[in-house]
């Protein structure tokens, strides 16, 4: 049997926390920060929980965690 491949791309954007969740970076970050309000870019720094509708998706892309 052939080994299971990571999704290269999904394990970069990605990270699997201890309790098994998976959490993902905001889009939006990194240019044009000047018109985007102080609030705006501090929500943009935190990471977030994929919702569990979209979970069974990111494990079929990520099978070794």
């Amino acid at each position: 049997m052939p080994k299971i491949k990571t999704n290269r791309a999904a394990a970069k954007r990605f990270k699997k926390t201890g309790t098994g969740k998976f959490m993902f970076s905001k889009s939006h970050a990194s240019h044009i920060l000047t018109k985007k309000t102080r609030k705006r870019k501090r929500s943009l720094r935190k990471k977030n929980v994929i919702d569990k509708t979209n979970v069974r998706e990111i494990r079929l892309l990520l099978p070794n965690g």
